[in-house]
Formats: C-alpha cells, structure tokens, sequence
C-alpha cells in the first residue's frame, strides 16, 4: 500500500488506534490485522519498504518506529480479542435473556380419574377396594358364579383362554383365561372372609369384541358386593341412586329395568336420565331419554352355595359397571375408540 510521506510511524500509531476503538468484531480485528500487520500491503509491510529507499540518516528511526508500531498493533489485537472471547457465549449456552417457555405439563387420562372418582364414591359409603389378577381360572370366572361349563351365559362373554396344558379339565379345555369381569374377586374374597362384606374390585377385563365404536376387546369394570343379613333389593337402589346423584353432581333421575344375569336373582340395569337433553330424547340417548349405566342385582343363591355362605341366613347385592361407558355419558362422546388412540388434542380438551 502506498502511504502518505508525511505519516509516520507515530502518527500511524494513533490512526491504528483510533480504528480499533470501533473495531468490536473478531471479522473487523482481523481485518485489522491484514491492514497493519500483514506480509503485503499493510502498514508496516509499507513502512519497511520505505526504509530500503530512504537516507542513511533516517533508516535507524524509520525502522525502530516500524518495529515499535509492529509490536504495538499485535499487542493491541491481542488484548482486544481477549476481551472479545471473554464476552462471546459458549457454543450451545442458553441465552438468559430470553423469555422462558412455559413447560407442557401432562394430565391423567379421563379413564383413570373416572376410576379413582368411582373408588373413592364407595370408598366414602364405606367400601372396601380390592386389587386382583387379570388372569383368571374357569372355575371363579364362571364355574362359582352360577354359569357351569354349558351354561349358556357363557356365550355372552366371549372368553380369551389361554393355552396351558397344566390348567386343563379332564376333558382337555383350557381352565386358564383373561378374566371377562372382576367378579372373581368377589368369590375370591367370600372364601375367605366372612358377612358382613362390603366391596368393590376395579380392573381391566377382556372379550373377544371388535375395536369400534361400542366395543374394545379390552376395558375397564368396577364390580360391587354387599352381603350381610337382611340385605334388600331397597338398599341396593338406595345405594346406586347416591352414587349416580354422587358421580354425576346433580339429583338425576334412574329407573331400573328387569334384565338378566346368571349370578343376580332378581336382576336389573340401572338407567339414568340423558344428561344431554334432559330425557327429551336425543342422538346421544337414541331418542329414549334415558341411558344404561350399569347391571344389577341381588346375589343368587347358587353363589352363596360355591362360598360356604348359608343363604337363608345371608343376602347381597351385586352390581357392575364399564368405566369406558360411565365416560361416553359423562362427556357425550359416542366413540370409544377416542379413549385409546393417545390424540392430545382429544386429551387435552378433557383435562381438568
């Protein structure tokens, strides 16, 4: 580079000074540092260029400034890329400045909290809670509970055996399955305890159901029973009213309707009032009015025969309901299928 004659290497020092001031990049330093100290065409490289034309007398001081403005232009550089590094964030920091982000958080799944606020309905009318095994033996599936081995009840809950030679009759059948109701727990603790007896048994239970709308092969039930000495079919409606009055929040109406089923004697299903159009009739309740809730019933005598209870001295009432079905009416949906296919937006609308 050509400089101006009149320039020296202290006036060249305090030019270089005045452009580092506004030097705040590690790109504009190293610019600087190709201008001013750089092999060709900076600064000092013109300086000494300088030197090899000029007079004798003025090479001592024409070379001790260029070497001085040298060692002052790398000092300097240096210190200020220093200071620079000091103050540039690490690779991958996290800028502290920023407004935060809210964190998503998760919610329990409808069909749990349904679970937990139906345990704790009974719980607090004094009900003891029971936890079984999903899989489950012939014998305190069906067997005890009034349904021998060609009963034709059985037909109406299509059963998943599993294949186990141990667990097979005299006959060769598979004793082994996956429960099709918690109403085994309710064997299971009659055999061991006696009246009074006041519990439910929540669980999943499985059936060889198609997955659509109505339907999944797997869902969960909440099964009740009452035994004890003068045990009416009055405090068995007694009883279901408070807890549809309880789960619901609000004085609904129920009838209950005759049905059948093979360990209930007499049996019903309790209907309550279509929240949605207040018994007029709508989609939701197919015009009725009303909606299934649950099925019961007053123990039949043959149960209490399979558990050692004497049942003259001794009555109960049963009953059952789908936690999957207590939650279609409670939030008017009319697709199961929503339950388990894991779609946040569906999910979250029903977060409380």
């Amino acid at each position: 580079m050509t400089i101006d004659s009149s320039i020296g290497p202290d006036r060249a020092r305090e030019r270089f000074d005045a452009e580092l001031q506004t030097a705040a990049t590690a790109a504009a330093l190293q610019d600087l540092r190709h201008r001013w100290v750089g092999r060709s065409g900076s600064w000092v490289a013109a300086f000494m260029e300088l030197l090899a034309s000029a007079p004798p007398d003025q090479k001592k001081a024409i070379g001790r400034g260029a070497n001085e403005l040298k060692k002052h232009v790398e000092a300097a550089l240096a210190e200020r890329e220093t200071a620079l590094a000091a103050t540039r964030r690490p690779a991958g920091a996290v800028d502290i400045t920023l407004p935060g982000r809210a964190p998503r958080l998760g919610a329990r799944h409808p069909l749990s909290l349904i679970r937990e606020e139906v345990s704790g309905i009974f719980s607090r009318l004094g009900y003891q809670v029971l936890e079984g095994t999903e899989i489950e033996d012939d014998y305190h599936n069906f067997e005890a509970l009034n349904m021998p081995a060609e009963h034709p009840a059985r037909d109406m809950q299509d059963t998943l055996y599993l294949a186990d030679k141990r667990r097979a009759d005299a006959l060769g059948r598979q004793t082994s399955l996956l429960r099709t109701h918690t109403s085994g727990m309710q064997i299971r603790y009659m055999e061991s305890h006696e009246p009074p007896v006041r519990i439910i048994a929540p669980g999943r239970v499985y059936r060889r159901d198609n997955f659509d709308a109505t339907h999944t092969p797997m869902f969960t039930q909440v099964e009740g029973l009452v035994v004890d000495e003068g045990i009416s079919l009055a405090d068995l409606k007694g009883t279901l009213n408070a807890f549809a009055e309880r789960f619901f929040e609000a004085r609904v109406k129920t009838r209950f309707r005759p049905s059948f089923f093979p360990y209930t004697e007499p049996s019903a299903e309790l209907d309550v009032e279509c929240q949605g159009c207040s018994g007029a009739g709508c989609a939701l309740c197919k015009h009725t009015g009303w909606i299934e809730v649950l099925g019961c019933g007053m123990v039949h005598p043959a149960v209490f025969e399979a558990v050692g209870y004497d049942s003259e001295r001794y009555t109960g009432f049963a009953f059952g309901v789908g936690i999957e079905r207590l939650a279609l009416r409670l939030y008017g949906i009319d697709d199961i299928r929503m339950f388990y296919e894991n779609d946040l937006r569906f999910l979250e609308q029903l977060a409380p």
